[in-house]
């Protein structure tokens, strides 16, 4: 088997919140994961859009961070040793009648090939891309690592003169964040109303007010300049108006595109960008196939990071049957089963 391919019990679609639960799940039942996300990062819509964001309806936290919660969920998933297959999407999914345990081959836009036993889609409403916004020369630094839609070490802009665009709480909170460590920060958007936070935003206004930022609104990025790959400068327009800001990087936060991509062809029942399923098991149309989180529909359905913790935890239930058709189940709870690596209570 080549390094390229690999085979495991489940593979999972997604890597937001859903999908990592999805992993300590299907461990608790013996059961091994692959995980494939469009997205360079693990973590969904929390690490891409709003890192910094609280949320209140997770059970035991009266308040988390949306990247605390993802790195608690990869720390839960940790000891069943998931691989992650991130900045790919599934491009084919084909069910293999050979005989062989493994029932599925899914391709990505890699190469990457998973044999799997099971298909659990935990993809949200879909694939999620940057949306790129319509600016000058982008594609060129885009290819020379000049342009981030992801923060992936903050490290990785000390010291460096930053342009972040946007409005809403992506933009706000990197510039908060990013601004204790780079040598200079601007805020660019359109009009001075933003989708973020109140507090931050006033904050955001007073360090402009103060110097310490430069709050460069309303204006629109028009044109990226420099020469040989080495971004200089983010040129921004306000009517006849225009201007360049030094810049050694481009943070475009435009928010995500989301759309269902090759999932559309693989014969599902779908229902615009959802996936009807059997609430019971989470259960396709197709056999073998499952989903949970925001991509799956039933009567009833709330859009909820819990329900869909409920969701994939009872698809690899229903999994379980076809991972191990021949073998007999007994429940057990997580209190009296433990974890691997940790005691089992007394």
């Amino acid at each position: 088997m080549s390094e390229n391919t690999h085979a495991t019990d489940i593979a999972i679609v997604g890597a937001g919140p859903v999908g990592l639960f999805g992993v300590f799940a299907a461990g608790m039942l013996n059961m091994k994961c692959v995980v494939t996300d469009s997205l360079e990062l693990i973590g969904g819509q929390c690490t891409a859009l709003y890192p910094e964001k609280p949320i209140f309806d997770i059970p035991g936290h009266p308040s988390i961070e949306a990247q605390e919660l993802i790195v608690n969920l990869e720390k839960q998933a940790a000891p069943f040793e998931p691989v992650y297959l991130l900045d790919q999407q599934i491009m084919t999914v084909e069910k293999l009648d050979d005989g062989s345990e493994h029932g599925w081959r899914l391709t990505t836009s890699k190469g990457s090939i998973i044999l799997a036993k099971a298909i659990i889609i935990a993809a949200g409403v879909g694939a999620f891309g940057p949306n790129r916004p319509p600016v000058e020369n982008l594609d060129i630094y885009e290819k020379s690592g000049r342009v981030h839609y992801l923060v992936k070490r903050k490290e990785d802009f000390r010291g460096k003169k930053l342009v972040i665009a946007g409005g809403g709480d992506s933009a706000v909170d990197w510039v908060m964040s990013l601004k204790e460590i780079a040598e200079r920060v601007a805020i660019v958007h359109r009009r001075d109303g933003f989708r973020a936070a109140d507090a931050n935003v006033d904050k955001l206004r007073q360090w402009g007010r103060d110097g310490e930022i430069d709050y460069v609104v309303p204006y629109q990025v028009k044109v990226l300049h420099g020469e040989n790959g080495v971004l200089s400068g983010v040129e921004v327009a306000h009517k006849d108006e225009s201007r360049i800001l030094e810049a050694d990087m481009f943070l475009p936060f435009y928010g995500l595109s989301s759309k269902l991509g090759p999932i559309a062809e693989w014969g599902l029942d779908l229902d615009k960008k959802h996936i009807m399923v059997d609430p019971a098991t989470c259960a396709s149309n197709v056999p073998g196939i499952f989903a949970a989180g925001d991509i799956a529909m039933y009567p009833g359905k709330l859009h909820l990071i819990l329900a869909g913790f409920s969701e994939i935890e009872m698809a690899c239930h229903a999994a379980r049957d076809i991972v191990f058709p021949d073998t007999e189940y007994k429940f057990e709870y997580s209190s009296a089963k433990g974890v691997p690596g940790t005691p089992v209570p007394s």
